[in-house]
């Protein structure tokens, strides 16, 4: 039985007590919930039921409780009930019916932990969308991989999502990058405020070779050649990386095309008719300070350039305008200014900020050997890239690493930590099971060990305090998948797969899956093997919402 499942027959035991008391059936929720206590010896799950609903029909709650508790042990499946405190109802289930989840996850699969919980919200969540005038930086890379799973984890509870990374392909820093490519390709040190990295050189001389008179030209020439092709090459060169890192986008979205389209203009009429434009020193102003904003912010310059605010607005309408409900943002921890403007401009376009926006802050990245911070970057200059992480731990490691932890946290990759084979390298820990779950099945199948059908598994024989624990674990997958979506925190998944990849550890050290030597097959080892490779599928499930990969040999 699944918590779900228990929930509903918690629900059933409610209408059966109400109706029997001539009590006001309407006071009924559509859905509850039971939760897992954290002390073992309270039972399997606890409902909080009756405590919800004394107030409502005048009963107390202990009465209520006791009602509902007498109803309940009645219930196939249910072991026993228990009342605690003000009113809590404490669960047991017997074997079978806790047992009989290992069939349930197996047989459902892949589809394990995914449910409708945000069915028929559009989201389009941008990430990463660095400046294209360099590599993915390490703080990048934390968006690449928590905003990845992030897309994965919304998909998996229902919603309809479109991934997106914006191009700010336009203005004074790409006019800073073309300059650095010119001073590269002339062997000249780059400009006071440029771009510096053996990268630059690396697309210099690759510019080159596409334009051989380039450096024939006059310099403005020569710099917009190198400004078209170097933004080309660099864009290029982005995709591949992330491409390799496991991340593609749906939408690579380019801000040239917000210019070229008039797209600004248009942003500014509809803010315009919504009243909140006006003119001041020959500048075009928001009034941005009616909603909450700390200033009114300019949107067009009294030369008649365009901020990049005004572009940011543009951006948000056309997200808007394609029929996305909510647009999340993941931005660096030097965006915290950010957000009082963007969700000012949000109420100025006439939406609902809590609503239609949403922006995530990620905190700092960095890279630690020894102890001390990995600070330089050969081929990228001063910043850490997603490359130099990926020759440092591998794919995997990184972007479990990367998605473990809350975004409010700042994290210190240990290079020798996420390098290690040993149980202290949570992904290790965490494949290893998955490892070792794909070899037991393959060791059972080499000894004539098959699960067989269901008319073959007896639930009821999974009653040791260790395979009721790994239960238990299981069964919390799909609310864990639930909660970590409408939070917006991947972490979730990867710290409940390693308090699973502990149960599992345990349960294996506790109870032997297959026969020794010339022992006879039983059905408790077939028992076993289904709850083994309901741990696989799990496993496998919460490592792919992540991103990483599920081995079967370690």
């Amino acid at each position: 039985m699944t918590p779900a499942e228990l929930a509903e027959v918690v629900l059933t035991a409610a209408h059966a007590v109400f109706t029997e008391r001539g009590l006001d059936r309407s006071t009924l929720p559509e859905q509850t919930a039971v939760e897992r206590p954290r002390n073992v010896e309270h039972g399997d799950y606890a409902s909080t039921l009756a405590l919800q609903l004394s107030k409502k029909v005048g009963v107390p709650p202990r009465e209520l409780a006791a009602a509902l508790a007498e109803q309940l042990g009645q219930a196939v499946g249910v072991k026993s009930v228990e009342i605690a405190g003000p009113g809590f109802l404490n669960i047991r289930l017997d074997a079978a019916a806790a047992g009989q989840l290992a069939q349930v996850i197996v047989e459902t699969g892949a589809e394990y932990g995914r449910s409708g919980r945000l069915a028929g919200q559009s989201i389009n969540l941008e990430f990463v969308s660095a400046n294209p005038t360099g590599p993915v930086h390490i703080g990048g890379v934390r968006w690449a991989a928590v905003g990845d799973a992030l897309s994965r984890l919304l998909r998996a509870t229902g919603a309809a999502v479109a991934t997106e990374y914006y191009f700010n392909d336009a203005g004074s820093q790409i006019d800073r990058f073309a300059r650095s490519l010119l001073a590269a390709a002339k062997g000249e040190p780059p400009p006071e405020d440029g771009y510096a990295g053996a990268y630059l050189a690396e697309i210099a001389q690759q510019v080159q070779s596409r334009r051989p008179d380039v450096l024939a030209l006059d310099d403005a020439a020569a710099q917009e050649v190198f400004r078209v092709e170097g933004v080309e090459l660099m864009f290029a060169e982005i995709k591949s990386s992330l491409r390799d890192f496991g991340v593609e986008f749906d939408t690579y979205f380019n801000e040239k095309d917000l210019h070229n389209r008039g797209e600004l203009e248009l942003a500014l009429e509809r803010l315009r008719q919504q009243g909140h434009i006006f003119e001041a020193d020959g500048a075009t102003w928001l009034r941005t300070t009616d909603f909450g904003d700390d200033k009114d912010r300019v949107l067009r310059k009294s030369d008649g350039e365009w901020t990049y605010f005004a572009a940011d607005c543009a951006y948000y309408l056309d997200k808007r305008e394609r029929g996305f409900e909510r647009v999340v943002l993941m931005l660096g921890a030097d965006h915290h200014g950010y957000l009082g403007r963007m969700k000012a401009m949000v109420a100025c376009f006439g939406d609902d900020p809590g609503r239609n926006l949403e922006i995530l802050i990620g905190q700092m990245v960095n890279l630690v050997r020894d102890g001390a911070p990995v600070r330089m970057s050969k081929r990228a200059g001063t910043v850490v890239s997603l490359e130099d992480l990926v020759d440092a731990i591998g794919v995997d490691a990184a972007r479990y690493a990367l998605a473990r932890y809350s975004t409010d946290s700042p994290i210190d990759i240990d290079i020798e930590l996420w390098t290690r084979a040993t149980r202290d390298n949570p992904v290790y820990y965490v494949q290893y099971v998955a490892a070792r779950t794909a070899s037991v099945g393959r060791n059972a199948a080499e000894v004539g060990l098959a699960r067989g059908g269901s008319a073959d598994f007896h639930p009821e024989l999974l009653d040791h305090d260790k395979e009721n624990e790994l239960l238990k674990a299981l069964a919390e997958f799909p609310a864990v998948v639930a909660t970590a979506a409408e939070l917006r925190e991947p972490h979730r998944i990867a710290r409940y797969l390693e308090d699973l990849a502990g149960a599992y550890h345990r349960f294996y050290d506790n109870c032997r899956v297959l026969p020794r030597g010339d022992e006879e097959i039983t059905d408790l080892h077939r028992a076993r093997l289904w709850l083994n490779d309901a741990t696989r599928v799990v496993i496998a499930n919460g490592l792919r919402l992540l991103g990483v990969a599920a081995p079967e040999r370690m």
